[in-house]
């Protein structure tokens, strides 16, 4: 067995520049081959021709990370390394991929699909600002000391848990890598992840960051493979005393049946999303149209928190949809080549996720709602969809209840607060939602009653490292980012002291 090399000359018109890095496990420091000897073609989005193998790793390999992240917990990390000396790790680390930007960027927009321009601007420029907001945390985590009486001495520590493991999706392959790896590594944790078999290039790529960084060997370790081998083997694993996974609403119910079933590991799950986005009559309709697009059609439609149910009050409902219209149909000329300057909207991540996508258009068209713009492939080669609207939905259709996860808007009409506060809850998830209105009394009384865990208030898909992001209802457990992250990879101890009392 062997591990392969992946290299790739990238020839602008952004970047000019070679990437060159193995594809194999990163275990305790080292990339070393899958332990089934078989490896998975990675392809290239844009044309569907295959860039790239990776190592398959299998529950072998698993162990193997297991052991070495609790060999590093226990000797070099965890308790044996404060969090002032975390904090400067994550801060080098966090350097170390803004130097390497570019690179970053261009490997990201390969092997993902999205546009050069949007990965570096706020892909891996938000992953290195998320590191170092960590950074910033590893020497704060600390617990209370709390009276009692004058015969007890009674305090908390806030513990990491131990190994934990962590299983990110394909949409935001390198944020979400930083999202998990800042708050378990600022608390003291050591990682065993696996990214996506669709999207592993950059998790693999930064394995060189995490070591030039200074990070000890076995801290974070990256088994690659398919969610049914390598992710049930972490969930599952009696070790492994966490487990943290973004994705789908289905196979987050998986993993927590499996966590449930092996040793009752700790769980958060960030999971899928059917966010309603609310303009009001009285909202500056001009700038509602274009965050509704940018709700909707950033990264491809790709994204959990999608603003996908586009709810318009009567009044101004025909002068949205003009307006809505047109500057889709800018946008729409806009799908191409990601590394090309003007480009708005690169593929879908695979054939997969494609044929998924056009699933649901054809649902839409047979369930009757009205295809207004869009619904069809974009060019001959890749996995590109053309940004599409429907209109004249019913709440019973797919595309109004179920997460497309692809750039399909759908719009509906409503009369009042109450009606639309109705219609926006009226589903399983609670991951986000938007309100657009110029009374922000209103705004701020709506925003309080929608079923979610994240409302933008004439914004959409506003994110920042310090603020707290996860779902009510069916869109997950727990929260990333912000301090309310850090509770995820802590265990509380507390400690009582007799300082005077005799039996």
């Amino acid at each position: 067995m062997s591990v392969k090399t992946f290299s790739y000359e990238f020839t602008g018109p952004q970047w000019k520049g070679k990437t060159e890095f193995k594809t194999g496990n990163f275990i305790n420091g080292e990339f070393v081959p899958g332990g089934s000897g078989k490896f998975i073609d990675v392809y290239n989005p844009t044309t569907g021709k295959v860039i790239a193998q990776i190592s398959e790793g299998n529950a072998a390999d698993v162990d193997l990370a297991v052991d070495a992240a609790q060999k590093a917990y226990d000797t070099v990390w965890g308790l044996k390394t404060p969090g002032f000396a975390r904090g400067k790790l994550l801060i080098r680390l966090a350097e170390l991929i803004e130097e390497n930007v570019d690179e970053l960027a261009s490997l990201e927009a390969l092997d993902n699909g999205k546009t050069f321009a949007a990965a570096r601007n706020f892909d891996v420029v938000e992953a290195a600002a998320c590191l170092r907001y960590y950074a910033g945390w590893a020497d704060k985590i600390h617990g209370k000391v709390i009276e009692t009486s004058e015969e007890k001495f009674g305090y908390t520590r806030h513990e990491p848990i131990g190994v934990v493991g962590q299983i990110i999706p394909w949409n935001f392959p390198f944020l979400m890598l930083a999202w998990k790896l800042g708050p378990a590594l600022a608390c003291g944790n050591t990682i065993v992840l696996k990214p996506s078999e669709f999207t592993s290039l950059t998790a693999l790529r930064v394995c060189t960051l995490i070591s030039a960084a200074g990070f000890p060997p076995g801290v974070v370790n990256i088994v690659l493979g398919y969610g049914q081998t390598v992710g049930a083997a972490i969930s599952e694993h009696m070790k492994i005393e966490k487990v943290a996974f973004t994705g789908s609403t289905a196979v987050g119910r998986t993993i927590m049946k499996a966590a449930a079933g092996s040793n009752l590991k700790k769980v958060t799950l960030e999971l899928g999303g059917k966010s309603p986005n609310v303009v009001f009559n009285d909202a500056d309709v001009d700038q509602a149209v274009k965050w509704a697009a940018h709700g909707i059609y950033f990264n491809h439609g790709q994204t959990c928190c999608a603003g996908s149910r586009i709810y318009v009050q009567s009044g101004i409902y025909d002068s949205f949809i003009e307006k809505f219209t047109a500057h889709v149909k800018t946008l729409s000329t806009l799908v191409g080549d990601p590394f090309h300057p003007s480009t708005f909207q690169g593929p879908q991540v695979s054939q997969i996720q494609y044929d998924r996508i056009m699933h649901y258009i054809e649902s839409g068209k047979s369930q009757g709602a009205t295809l207004h713009l869009g619904g069809e492939r974009h060019g001959t080669e890749g996995y590109f969809i053309q940004p599409t609207v429907f209109t004249d939905v019913e709440p019973h259709m797919k595309i109004v209840q179920e997460e497309i996860f692809g750039p399909v808007g759908v719009i509906a009409k409503f009369e009042d607060e109450e009606d639309v506060v109705r219609q926006a809850n009226d589903t399983m998830y609670g991951l986000a939602a938007a309100v657009f209105s110029r009374d922000v009394g209103r705004a701020i009384s709506v925003a309080h009653r929608l079923q979610a865990g994240t409302v933008w208030v004439n914004c959409v898909n506003m994110l920042n490292s310090q603020i707290p992001f996860g779902g009510f209802k069916q869109s997950g457990i727990g929260r990333e980012l912000g301090e309310y992250a850090l509770a995820n990879y802590t265990n509380v101890k507390a400690v009582h002291v007799n300082i005077g009392t005799n039996m």
